[in-house]
This record gives C-alpha cells, sequence and structure tokens, in this order.
C-alpha cells in the first residue's frame, strides 16, 4: 500500500509541475490580437493557428491526472484502520478522577483551609501608582 501511494504522490507532483510549466508556456488571449494586426510573429512550432489546442488539451488532461490523484490520495489518507483501534483504546492505564478542592494532594506546598481560618480579604496588596504613558515624561522612566 505504501508504494501505491509514493507511486500515486509522484505522479501527483509529477502533472503539477507539468501543469505549471504548460500554464507558463501558454500565451494569452491579447497576443493574438496583436498578431492579426501584424505586429506578431504569427507563425509557430505548432502551425499558423499556434499551439493553443494541444497546449490546452495537455493542460486539461494534466489537470484531470492531478485531480484525480487527490481525490485518491485523500481517500486512501482518510482511511482508519480498524482492528487496532486508537491510541487511547489501547493504552491499559485506568481511568481515575480529578482531585477534588478538599483532597491533600502529595508534594503540594499549599495548606488545605479550614472553615476557621481567617478570610484574606484584609491582607491588602500595595498597587503600583497609576500613571499613564503620557503623564510620565521620558527623563523618569528608569534605565536598566
Amino acid at each position: 500500500m505504501s508504494t501505491l501511494l509514493n507511486l500515486l504522490l509522484l505522479v501527483q507532483i509529477l502533472s503539477a509541475l507539468g501543469m505549471i510549466g504548460l500554464i507558463l508556456v501558454q500565451h494569452g488571449k491579447g497576443a493574438d490580437m496583436g498578431a492579426a494586426f501584424g505586429s506578431g510573429n504569427s507563425g509557430s512550432l505548432f502551425g499558423a493557428s499556434g499551439g493553443a489546442n494541444f497546449l490546452s488539451r495537455t493542460t486539461a488532461v494534466l489537470a484531470a491526472v492531478f485531480f484525480v490523484c487527490t481525490l485518491v490520495l485523500a481517500y486512501f489518507g482518510n482511511l482508519r484502520p480498524t482492528d487496532s483501534g486508537s491510541l487511547l483504546e489501547r493504552t491499559s492505564l485506568p481511568v481515575t478522577a480529578p482531585p477534588s478542592a478538599g483532597d491533600n494532594i502529595p508534594g503540594s506546598t499549599s495548606a488545605p483551609v479550614s472553615a476557621d481560618a481567617p478570610a484574606t480579604a484584609d491582607k491588602a496588596v500595595p498597587s503600583a501608582p497609576a500613571t499613564t504613558p503620557a503623564s510620565t515624561p521620558a527623563s523618569q522612566i528608569p534605565a536598566k
């Protein structure tokens, strides 16, 4: 299966590069207007009509190959093996409930809070003075 996927990926990359090359080689519709009035070279490798039919058909074939390869790679990439299951299903670790707020966790530094403990609201943390950047002159900014 791996060689098939690698082969499809190689065909997809080659068709993408081929499409890029063919699209860059083709000239726009505006170039035909200049050739009609005599300012361009109307003779080309593919005849007087130019290679528009050959290049556009080859581009369409490469686009179809690219599209089919993309669909097949997406299909095979989305397949999941049914016999092995997910990684979580294959593990044999027991599932435990998270500790509640009253549990004493080993290694923790916080002590459990009792009901008769004083509230911590009376311990006020000093705050920094409220200054705005516009009110502080640049000479008062401390340097590191």
